[in-house]
C-alpha cells in the first residue's frame, strides 16, 4: 500500500482513501481509521473531496487505479464518468453506453463492486422509474450524495 487516508463527512461517514500502486485504487465507507500512510495522490483526493462536498467542485482530477477491475467492470466504470454533475442516468442507458443494452443486471453488478464511490459516480444510476436503487454504501448514501448535487431524481 501506497497511501491511506480519512476524511469524516457528516450525514456520510467516515471516507477511507486508498493508493495501492499508482493511483487512487480504493474510496471505503468505514467505520474506523487504520494507520495513515501518507501519498501525495491521497493527500490531492482529500483535498478534491472536501471541494465537492463543500460543493466548490464538480469534476475530479486525480489519478485513478482501476486495474483490478475485469475488462467489463472496467468499461462500466468508465461510463460512469461521463455522467455529468447534478445528472442521473438508468442502468438501462448505462447498458446502452457499453454498447450492450441486455447487460442491465452486469451493469447493476459492476456499479455495485466500484471501488472508486463518488469520484466514478455510480451514485448517479438509478432505476429507469427514478427509483433509487442499490449502492454499495446504502441507500441513504446514494441519496446524500444525489442531493448534495441537486439531481432531479425524483421523476
Amino acid at each position: 500500500m501506497r497511501g491511506r487516508g480519512y476524511l469524516e463527512i457528516e450525514g456520510l461517514g467516515l471516507l477511507e482513501v486508498c493508493e495501492e500502486k499508482d493511483g487512487i485504487s480504493n474510496i471505503n465507507f468505514v467505520d474506523i481509521k487504520l494507520e495513515e500512510i501518507y501519498s501525495k495522490e491521497v493527500e490531492k483526493c482529500i483535498e478534491q473531496l472536501k471541494e465537492y462536498f463543500d460543493k466548490k467542485r464538480k469534476i475530479f482530477d486525480i489519478k485513478l487505479d482501476i486495474s483490478q477491475g475485469t475488462e467489463f467492470q472496467q468499461e462500466a466504470w468508465k461510463t460512469l464518468l461521463d455522467i455529468p454533475y447534478g445528472e442521473t442516468r438508468s442502468y438501462q442507458e448505462q447498458a446502452v453506453s457499453v454498447k450492450n443494452p441486455k447487460a442491465v443486471r452486469a451493469i447493476g453488478g459492476a456499479n455495485h463492486n466500484n471501488p472508486i464511490p463518488i469520484i466514478i459516480p455510480c451514485h448517479r444510476v438509478i432505476g429507469k422509474n427514478g427509483k433509487l436503487t442499490g449502492y454499495g454504501g446504502g441507500i441513504f448514501r446514494k441519496e446524500y450524495l444525489l442531493d448534495l448535487e441537486e439531481a432531479d431524481y425524483r421523476r
